[in-house]
């Protein structure tokens, strides 16, 4: 379910800019503009400027793969308020010369455009930079060259090249191909992209065929030499530590960051793991001047707010008006204007359910407590989401343990999965024909409204009777009429239970400790008389790689190879399976049972 959201969000808006409102037409625009690079290429841009200023005014340029026309309503609306904005193909892409090598080459470059414009008549010496998904991650590349003329950046839902795309917990998804084939040639194919029908049908064929993940390329009609290169790299390495800043990088960044993210954006990890890494190394005075936004949007929507996401309503409060925050960002860091009122502490989230926005002066802070929930069932009855086993907070559980059975050539989750639904966060197909296939774990209900906030974490006793599988975990609210809302989820392969590094296949009968602690950002009002469902699940989807379960090449391997694995997990005194649960402020929790 979790990649099947990712998809449909990204596809949404083809990793692209959503619509930004009316043009204005107080801007001139200049297209087809040359900037020379160090090696002699020529990007293409388009130039936006304000009329009737002759004045050198900040520059704003957003680095696209999408073709710079994406973003005219992006750059009329920023040349009205009083800045000179650039929309610029990447090179290799649109009427920039050059070849595309996505992700690695936008650093030097980015480095190139901004010394470049510092120097033109109509630029005061201050750049700065706009964007998401990509084009949020750029800005990170373009940091860590510093340019000296940089400066600040606003990177929005970007992702972290090998932690979120084009894998997450060292798992490869499909989606990978879908966007190369965006991104192939030099112009738009984003009619072909945005199919989300054929892509469906593709991917389902694939996954019901059991054929490698290696051929995927192959068989949606488009051969890619870099879809190779990466699966070439199914752990973190040194190919993927190339693409971010190192230690020394983050501790030399001195300019002021906006980052921005959603709680349902798929490339909220990337997004976090870039605010993470500089919070970690970088110094004091650049931590001060970091800023972070977490809405409860998904990957469109980090750009331009929408009440409806994936079958959930939000309040009036979460359509924040991006661009007038960039503005008023952009103000204060390149103008001397006033802090941008709406940045009234470092950390601003909101929370679903109360719909309001809160804030608090570090990431960490906005947990004010961490409960901890025990794994407890009778008689296995944790197979069926009706019965279920128990989350209790009195003593760790007593029961025997549980287990589930996946087989890796059941491919019937397609039959649904190829449906289209735009409501896949309160969505309980998976969970309802999971059959014994899956457990689930349930608190009382609560005795009052419960603010929870920042990040789930799970400590399971798991033993497997093969080498390797893919787990997954999710917790969901059910309101007393039983429908749910997905709040947050994590996955592990299992060879990487202990580092995501190093692969260390599984000793068959052995019980080991699997920590789940990369669980997405969640902040949420539960509601009085609502329970808290935990669901462990296999990865078994036609969004995602398929694990064979035999501790081979997961990339390589196909149906013929496929070894059906018994998930048992333990929660007694010995093996205390639990749910640790972040609490924002002080609330009633639930009576036991």
């Amino acid at each position: 379910m979790l990649q099947r959201l990712r998809i449909a969000a990204l596809a949404a808006c083809g990793m692209a800019a959503a619509h930004a409102g009316e043009p204005s037409a107080e801007a001139g625009m200049q297209w087809g503009l040359r900037i020379p690079l160090r090696d002699g290429v020529e990007l293409n841009a388009t130039l936006y400027k304000p009329l009737g200023r002759s004045e050198p005014l900040p520059c704003v340029f957003t680095l696209t793969p999408y073709v710079a026309q994406s973003y005219h309503d992006r750059g009329t609306y920023f040349a009205a308020n009083g800045y000179v904005f650039l929309g610029v193909d990447v090179r290799g892409r649109g009427n920039s010369q050059g070849t595309f090598t996505p992700l690695l080459q936008e650093a030097q470059d980015a480095h190139d455009v901004v010394e470049w414009l510092a120097t033109q008549p109509y630029c005061n010496g201050k750049v700065a930079m706009w964007g998401g998904s990509y084009a949020g991650y750029n800005q990170w590349a373009a940091a860590k060259e510093f340019p000296p003329h940089l400066a600040t950046i606003v990177p929005v839902a970007s992702p972290m090249p090998g932690v979120d795309f084009p894998m997450q917990h060292n798992m490869f998804y499909p989606y990978a191909m879908q966007w190369l084939t965006l991104v192939g040639g030099v112009t738009a194919q984003d009619k072909i992209f945005g199919d989300a029908k054929l892509w469906s049908a593709q991917f389902r064929r694939w996954y019901e065929a059991k054929r490698p993940f290696r051929e995927l390329d192959r068989h949606v009609g488009n051969p890619s030499p870099i879809f190779q290169t990466w699966i070439e790299h199914p752990a973190q390495d040194a190919y993927w530590d190339r693409f971010k800043p190192t230690p020394e990088q983050y501790a030399g960044l001195e300019l002021p960051i906006l980052s921005v993210t959603g709680q349902y954006d798929g490339d909220q990890p990337g997004a976090l793991a870039f605010h993470r890494e500089h919070m970690r190394y970088g110094s004091a005075a650049a931590r001060a001047k970091h800023h972070l936004v977490i809405g409860p949007w998904d990957h469109a929507g980090t750009r331009t707010p929408k009440a409806d996401v994936g079958g959930l309503h939000f309040g009036q409060a979460s359509l924040l008006d991006m661009n007038a925050l960039h503005k008023s960002w952009y103000d204060w860091t390149m103008k001397d204007g006033a802090k941008p009122p709406f940045l009234k502490d470092k950390v601003a989230f909101y929370v679903t359910g109360e719909e309001a926005w809160h804030y608090a002066p570090t990431l960490a802070a906005v947990t004010a407590r961490v409960e901890t929930w025990h794994l407890d069932s009778v008689a296995s009855r944790a197979n069926d989401v009706f019965a279920s086993g128990d989350l209790r907070r009195d003593r760790p559980g007593r029961g025997t343990p549980d287990r589930y059975v996946y087989d890796p050539l059941d491919v019937g989750s397609a039959s649904w999965e190829s449906e289209e639904s735009d409501g896949g966060l309160a969505d309980q197909r998976a969970a309802l024909r999971a059959g014994g296939k899956a457990l689930f774990y349930h608190t009382p209900p609560f005795a009052a409204d419960t603010d929870i906030a920042g990040f789930f974490q799970f400590a399971a006793w798991i033993q497997l009777d093969q080498p390797d599988t893919d787990i997954m975990v999710s917790v969901h609210e059910v309101d007393p009429d039983g429908d749910v809302v997905f709040l947050a989820g994590d996955a592990m392969r299992a060879r990487y239970r202990k580092s995501l590094r190093e692969a260390h296949p599984v000793k068959p009968g052995a019980i080991e400790r699997y920590d789940f602690d990369g669980f997405s950002f969640v902040a949420r009002r539960v509601a009085a008389g609502s329970r808290l469902r935990l669901a462990i699940a296999p990865v078994n989807s036609m969004y995602a790689e398929k694990n064979y379960n035999t501790g081979g090449v997961v990339a390589e391997e196909s149906g013929k190879d496929a070894r059906t694995v018994t998930v048992t997990l333990y929660h007694d005194a010995s093996h205390p399976s639990a749910l640790s649960l972040p609490v924002a402020a002080v609330s009633s929790v639930p009576k036991e049972k």
